[in-house]
């Protein structure tokens, strides 16, 4: 014992509880401080947003945003079939944080704002303000991209898109069961699935039987329906004339609630804070949107919509990711230095970051392609028509890797809930399976390949935009070249067998071009050389010597 009275096993103790070489949380940061967010939003048109999203950004690198986004994933949604007395209800309960996080999206207008907004750039300053709010919870992202999506299938019939559009872009989240011309605003969502048919939607047996007017009943079984407690769905269903697409509110303009009822919800692997239901229709009413027997064809307008959004979602995911690796790297101290400085880590965080970069600035190029098509510019319009599916494929199929080598940079830290890291880990399948999986959407690929000229020619001519600055970028668009040439002489089922390699070797060379073209050098330099040159390997962490990690790492660094 010395002369204060403590013992060296005290003194042990305190030595043991004290807490060191850890990182401390990563909150008080902005989330839109990404440069290649900021700057891709200012290329295509979005700049006069930048004030939006910083503020945005502020809130969703506080403290209270980040435990908004926990607690509406430690407690998930709960499905109330019936009252106390026995009435049927179908209600979903939600924890108070997915209120506040649905509040945020709507009042910033990430839901339909874009469509009645009137301004160029509206639709990629939504797309930026939804990848920088998805970094605090993923999973509402889903009820507020099928609201955005649900406009453009809706146009396809005028008269419901003037009597519902104004109230799914109004600014205001009110959720509950009441009618929608009662409310404030209105969210949307989708179903087309049934358990038979999955993406083979064509295979639907809900019936939809004629009422007059335009009006249709509906009976049948939806194997998924997203977001259970929006105030109307989108739903595929079998009429005389064929697969036809129908607006179905849940409560009736009567104020009396429509036959959908909410059989369960889904215990799924992600998404956790979205609820997902299987859902009945005995007789529920709905409206015609497009023409009978052309539901394919406008729910399509949806789904594309919403193709978009899930590489955006992706994307998000890798910046988290990459953030959070960052972050803990640039604290955490092994082996006499910081991990930060170790130099296979920092191969790993660059690698990391290379990838993340070029999600973003794919995303921004893509925002601002949706902006000028739905404005008339046809060249755009072909260009988006193949340039999102191969990127819905490419980034989406990314994504899961992506989050598994940020999460190990955590090493067991990152394993454990607290770090939010395998939050990330379990959503970030989702995107790459929601409205088709890979392979539907490396199918689509080769359909607008083979069956519309000007999309093809539109994605060579972006690419083209780079030819002639890296030896690297142009070898390998003429290998895609003579790829895309060799479809030609090859049968349907041949083509489809190699789908995937298509759609891989598209994404890699327009990645190339955009970054040649628009990144600094650092970026498209290794991005070059370790994807398109083959000098680097199948694994995050394998770029080759050479190049400037500090540019490619510092450009991820949260502040």
């Amino acid at each position: 014992m010395d002369i204060c009275g403590n013992s060296p096993f005290q003194e042990a103790i305190h030595v043991t509880h004290e807490i060191f070489n850890q990182a401390p949380q990563l909150a008080g940061h902005d989330m839109s401080a990404d440069a290649a967010l900021m700057e891709g939003i200012e290329r295509e048109g979005a700049g006069w947003a930048s004030g939006e999203l910083r503020r945005l950004g502020t809130l969703a690198g506080s403290e209270r945003a980040q435990e908004w986004g926990r607690l509406a994933n430690e407690h998930p949604p709960v499905l109330r079939t019936h009252d106390r007395y026995g009435n049927r209800i179908d209600e979903v309960e939600y924890h108070p944080a997915w209120h506040e996080l649905m509040t945020v999206a709507v009042e910033n207008g990430l839901h339909a704002a874009p469509w009645t907004a009137g301004r160029p750039g509206a639709h990629v300053a939504r797309a930026a303000k939804f990848y920088v709010w998805s970094q605090v919870e993923a999973g509402h992202g889903c009820p507020i991209s099928m609201t955005y999506a649900a406009v453009a299938a809706l146009r396809h019939s005028p008269g419901l898109a003037a009597d519902w559009e104004p109230l799914l872009a109004a600014p205001a989240y009110d959720p509950g069961l009441r009618p929608p011309a009662g409310k404030r605003g209105l969210l949307a969502g989708m179903a087309m699935t049934e358990k038979q048919g999955g993406s083979d939607v064509r295979a639907g047996t809900t019936r939809a039987k004629p009422l007059g007017s335009g009006r249709y009943a509906l009976t049948g079984h939806k194997w998924f329906n997203s977001a259970p407690m929006c105030d109307l769905f989108l739903v595929l269903a079998q009429a005389e004339e064929g697969l036809s697409c129908f607006l179905l509110p849940r409560v009736l303009p009567d104020g009396t609630r429509n036959a959908m009822r909410l059989m369960r919800l889904k215990d799924k692997l992600g998404n956790r804070s979205n609820a997902s239901a299987e859902v009945e229709y005995e007789g529920a009413v709905a409206w015609l949107v497009g023409e009978a027997g052309g539901g394919v064809r406008t729910i399509l307008e949806m789904v594309n919509m919403t193709r978009l959004d899930c590489m955006i979602g992706s994307a998000a995911g890798m910046r988290a990711g990459v953030v959070q690796a960052v972050h803990h790297a640039g604290h955490r101290s092994a082996f006499g230095r910081r991990l930060a400085d170790q130099p296979l880590m920092r191969n790993v965080l660059a690698d990391l970051a290379l990838e993340s970069e070029a999600a973003t600035t794919l995303m921004t190029r893509l925002a601002g392609a949706t902006d000028r098509a739905l404005g008339g510019d046809r060249a755009e319009a072909a260009f988006r028509r193949t340039a999102v599916a191969v990127a819905k494929y490419w980034v989406c199929r990314r994504a899961p890797a992506h989050a598994a080598e940020a999460l190990e940079c955590l090493g067991g830290n990152g394993y454990v809930e607290e770090s939010q890291m395998p939050r990330l880990f379990r959503e970030s399948p989702l995107n790459g399976i929601w409205e088709g999986s890979g392979n539907v959407a490396a199918l689509d690929v080769l359909r607008a390949l083979s069956r519309e000229p000007e999309a093809r020619e539109a994605f060579t001519a972006e690419v083209a935009l780079a030819k002639g600055a890296d030896r690297r970028l142009d070898a390998a668009a003429e290998r895609l070249h003579g790829s895309l040439s060799a479809l030609a002489g090859r049968t349907a089922d041949e083509a489809a067998f190699g789908a995937r390699r298509i759609a891989e070797e598209m994404a890699l060379v327009l990645c190339g071009s955009l970054l040649v073209r628009l990144a600094p050098a650092a970026v498209a330099d290794a991005f070059c050389a370790s994807r398109l040159d083959g000098d680097g390997g199948r694994a995050f962490g394998t770029l080759p010597p050479g190049p400037d990690l500090d540019t490619l790492i510092g450009r991820a660094l949260p502040t």
